[in-house]
């Protein structure tokens, strides 16, 4: 990935930014820092409450999903393989998914946590309630999680990438979280072959829905610095809905994302090892 000296003005958008630390380089979409290997996409003006919206499940934006609710058995059928593998590490307890959507894995977790959600997009907070979910619809805050009370899993899936301050997220899951609980973490990996060798046509490089983009590495210093211990970290194999393949393949490819529904029924193994999952555990 070609990386040229940083602006000014990104400069000091990565020093306000902590665990973000000594020197910057950039992309052609993000700018990454060398010491800590944390990259930040350069948006402005940027809503997530207006932009995650139906819309966004449904194909409305071209970074988004293609058919979320239409293809709900192939992603519980994943979120049923999460749940197994969740329990290698807390078998059971009060589990909180931030970022939960409509409620597929509370529904797959439920058979083995007390569950709670909280999800930003109003339609699909209200789509998990209608299933008989707990969930909370906004932002996670203090009084959210106050509400919630102490918990034995979090659980952020394909969720911190998006956020406008993953640090104050995590510090705040940290406070919440009960003794050896643990965060249970997904996202892009920066640092993978696939990442460099496609560089801002990377299929997760798609600012300003992803806002922030992390390596192995960064995650481990972000962990190290709530004081939770790296328990695992992988590249897992994942069932994705075809519809969402062919959604981001037309997108890389600038085709246009015409949604299709009939794909969404179908799932397809795959692993292009440029997506991780992390296991932070508390002492």
């Amino acid at each position: 990935m070609r990386r040229a000296a940083p602006s000014s003005r990104a400069r000091a958008r990565l020093a306000r930014v902590p665990p973000v630390t000594g020197s910057a380089s950039a992309s052609a979409a993000a700018i990454q820092c060398s010491s800590c290997d944390l990259g930040r996409a350069e948006t402005s003006g940027f809503d997530p409450a207006a932009y995650y919206t139906s819309d966004y499940f449904s194909g409305g934006h071209g970074d988004g999903y293609s058919d979320y609710l239409g293809a709900e058995p192939v992603l519980r059928r994943e979120f049923a393989r999460s749940v197994d593998f969740i329990r290698k590490y807390r078998r059971n307890g009060k589990l909180l998914e931030l970022g939960c959507a409509y409620g597929f894995f509370l529904v797959e977790a439920a058979r083995h946590f007390d569950v709670t959600g909280i999800e930003l997009a109003a339609d699909a907070a209200q789509h998990a309630r209608r299933a008989g979910l707990h969930v909370l619809q906004g932002v996670a805050d203090e009084a959210k999680l106050a509400r919630i009370g102490p918990v034995d899993v979090i659980v952020l899936f394909d969720v911190i990438e998006h956020l406008p301050h993953p640090l104050e997220t995590l510090v705040l899951c940290r406070r919440h979280l009960n003794p050896a609980g643990i965060i249970v973490i997904t996202t892009g990996d920066f640092g993978s072959a696939v990442a460099k060798l496609t560089g801002a046509r990377w299929r997760l490089m798609t600012p300003p829905q992803h806002l922030w983009f992390f390596t192995q590495e960064s995650l481990r210093r972000l962990g190290s610095g709530l004081g939770l211990a790296v328990e695992h970290m992988d590249h897992p194999w994942k069932i994705v809905p075809a519809s969402l393949i062919i959604f981001q393949l037309r997108r890389m490819l600038g085709i246009g994302c015409a949604r299709i529904a009939s794909a969404s029924r179908f799932g397809i193994p795959l692993n292009l090892f440029d997506a991780m999952r992390v296991v932070l555990r508390a002492p």
